[in-house]
C-alpha cells in the first residue's frame, strides 16, 4: 500500500512557497510531487493552520460506548443463553442503542463472548438417502468435529 509523504516534505514545500520561490506548479516539479498534492495540503493548511498531516480516523465512531459494552456483558454473564435478537431488543428498550444483528455479533466476538450452542442428540451415523435412491460415488469421511 502506498504510504504519504512524510511531514518534513511537507514543511520544506509549504516554506518554499511561503519564501515565493516559486508558484504551487513550479514548486511540484522542483519537489517531484503532483500538482494536485500541492492543491490538497495547501488548502489543508489554510483550513487546519498546521503544516503537519493532520491524523484522522477513518470511519464512523462507534457508538458502543464503555457503559453500554460494560451492560452487554452483564447481561451475556446473567444469562448466557440469550439470543442476538433478545440481545438486540434488550439494548433498544434499556439502553435506548439500536444495533444490527451483525453489529451485534461483531461485539461478541470483540468482547471474547460466544452464544451457546445446544447440541441436543449427537449427529446421526446414518448417512441421508439421495433423492434417486442411488448409492453415493462419494467415499465416506470421518465427521466433522468443529469447535470439540
Amino acid at each position: 500500500m502506498a504510504r504519504g509523504y512524510s511531514d518534513d516534505l511537507r514543511r520544506k514545500y509549504l516554506e518554499a512557497y511561503d519564501r515565493g520561490e516559486g508558484t504551487l506548479g513550479e514548486l511540484a516539479v522542483r519537489f517531484g510531487v503532483s500538482v494536485g498534492w500541492d492543491w490538497k495540503i495547501s488548502s489543508a493548511r489554510k483550513r487546519t493552520g498546521q503544516m503537519e498531516r493532520v491524523i484522522g480516523r477513518r470511519g464512523r465512531r462507534s457508538r458502543v460506548t464503555p457503559e453500554s459494552a460494560d451492560k452487554i456483558r452483564t447481561w451475556f454473564r446473567a444469562q448466557p443463553d440469550m439470543t442476538l435478537v433478545e440481545l438486540q431488543q434488550r439494548l433498544r428498550y434499556e439502553a435506548g442503542l439500536q444495533f444490527s444483528i451483525g453489529r451485534l455479533w461483531q461485539l461478541l466476538r470483540q468482547f471474547g463472548l460466544r452464544l451457546k450452542k445446544s447440541r441436543s442428540m449427537p449427529r446421526s451415523a446414518t448417512p441421508k438417502p439421495t433423492e434417486s435412491g442411488g448409492q453415493s460415488s462419494l467415499k465416506r469421511s470421518a465427521p466433522c468435529r468443529r469447535n470439540a
